[in-house]
C-alpha cells in the first residue's frame, strides 16, 4: 500500500541517542504531545552513553510501550538511524535528533506537505533557543547569516525544492529504494543521502511552516568539537564530491588560511623589521587578522543586538569558534586525514 492510500499514514520516529541526559526527555515528550491523529511509533537507537541517558529511556519505555529502544553499539548518528528506520514499521520516516524539540503541529504539517508537493523528503527550520548566556549566543551564531552562511533551514526563505533539508520527514520506500545512510560519514550524512535522492529523481522540499526548536551545546568544548567534526566531514564530502561544491562551503576554511598565513607574514615581518631585514613589509599580513577581528565585534553589535552584555560578549568568542573549527576541520577533511581525527571530534 502506498504511504498515501490511507488519510492518516502511520509515521516512525528515529533518534539515534548518545550521551544525551540533558535533553532526551524533552525531545521525546515533544513527540509523544504531536496533534497528529495518525498511529506513531518512536524508536531510539541507544549508543553507549556514559551517563543516565540509557536509564531514562528505560523509565520512558516502561510508562510508553509506543517508545521502543534499541541498541546501536557502533553509536555513530547514521548507524543508529539505520538502526531504527530498519526496525520501523510505518511508512513515514520522520527523523528527530536528541536536542530539539518539535512543535505540536509539526507532524502534522510535514505528512501534508509531503502529500501535496510529492516530494521524497520534506525539512524545515532549525530554530536554536539558548537558555543560558553562552547558548544564547551560539543561538544567535546560528540563526544568522555571519554564522552559518544563511541557508534557508537556518534563516528562513521561500517554500521549494532545495538541495538538502534539517532533520527530514521522509517516505521509507525511498530511504530503502537508495540504501540508507551511509555509516562511513560520521557528519554531513544528510546533506549525502540527500545528494542520492535527488541523484534518482526525487525531489527534496523546504517549507518554512516547519520550525523545529534546537537545543544548542551547552559549553564552548563541546561547541568547538561539534564544528570540528562538521567542518572535518564537510571537507571530506568536498573531497568525494567536487561537483557539489559552492561558495558558502569555502568561505570559512579559506578565511581561516588567510587569517592564519596574515599572521605568521606579520610576525615575519616584525622580527625582519627588529634585525633591519628589507622583510619588514610582511607586517602587512597583520591586516588580515586585523580586519576578521574588525568582522567579528560588528558582528556582535549588529547580530546580537538585543542580548544581555553576556551574551554579546560570549558572541565574540562563539563566532570565531565557530568558523575556525568549521574551517580547520575542512582543510583536514579535504586533505585526507579523517581517518587520523574523527575518533577525537566526537560522533
Amino acid at each position: 500500500m502506498a504511504p498515501f492510500d490511507t488519510p492518516l499514514p502511520g509515521v516512525s520516529y528515529v533518534m539515534p541517542v548518545l550521551n544525551e541526559e540533558r535533553e532526551i526527555r524533552s525531545a521525546v515528550e515533544s513527540l509523544v504531545a504531536q496533534d497528529y491523529e495518525g498511529p506513531f511509533e518512536i524508536l531510539l537507537a541507544l549508543g553507549p552513553s556514559v551517563d543516565r541517558t540509557n536509564d531514562v529511556v528505560a523509565e520512558m519505555s516502561a510508562a510508553d510501550p509506543r517508545i521502543r529502544s534499541l541498541p546501536n553499539p557502533v553509536g555513530s548518528t547514521p548507524a543508529g538511524l539505520n538502526v531504527a528506520i530498519r526496525a520501523s514499521e510505518h511508512p513515514i520516516t520522520v527523523r528527530v535528533d536528541a536536542h530539539s524539540v518539535l512543535p505540536p503541529e509539526y507532524t502534522r504539517l510535514a505528512v501534508d506537505a509531503l502529500r501535496r508537493s510529492g516530494a521524497d523528503n520534506v525539512g524545515g527550520i532549525m530554530s536554536a533557543e539558548g537558555r543560558t548566556p553562552f547558548e544564547k549566543a551560539v543561538a544567535r551564531a546560528y540563526g544568522s547569516r555571519v554564522g552559518l552562511g544563511g541557508t534557508p533551514h537556518h534563516v528562513g526563505g521561500a517554500e521549494g525544492p532545495t538541495e538538502t533539508a534539517y532533520l527530514g520527514v521522509f517516505l521509507r520506500s525511498r530511504l530503502l529504494e537508495v540504501g540508507l545512510f551511509d555509516e562511513g560519514i560520521k557528519r554531513g550524512q544528510d546533506w549525502e543521502l540527500n545528494r542520492r535522492l535527488r541523484a534518482t529523481g526525487g525531489t527534496v522540499w523546504f517549507t518554512p511552516d516547519l520550525v523545529v526548536t534546537y537545543r544548542p551545546r551547552p559549553s564552548l568544548r563541546t561547541l568547538a568539537r561539534q564544528f570540528v567534526a562538521t567542518g572535518l566531514w564537510r571537507g571530506e564530502l568536498a573531497r568525494r564530491f567536487p561537483r557539489a561544491n559552492t561558495l558558502r562551503y569555502l568561505v570559512p576554511p579559506a578565511m581561516v588560511v588567510g587569517v592564519v598565513l596574515g599572521l605568521v607574514l606579520g610576525l615575519v615581518g616584525v622580527a625582519a623589521a627588529l634585525v633591519g631585514s628589507p622583510l619588514a613589509w610582511a607586517s602587512l599580513g597583520f591586516v588580515v587578522p586585523a580586519v576578521y577581528l574588525l568582522f567579528v565585534v560588528a558582528s556582535a553589535l549588529l547580530a546580537a543586538r538585543g542580548e544581555s552584555v553576556r551574551t554579546r560578549l560570549w558572541f565574540l568568542v562563539v563566532l570565531p569558534s565557530i568558523h575556525f573549527g568549521w574551517g580547520f576541520g575542512f582543510v583536514f577533511g579535504f586533505l585526507n586525514l579523517t581517518k587520523n581525527i574523527t575518533a577525537h571530534t566526537g560522533r
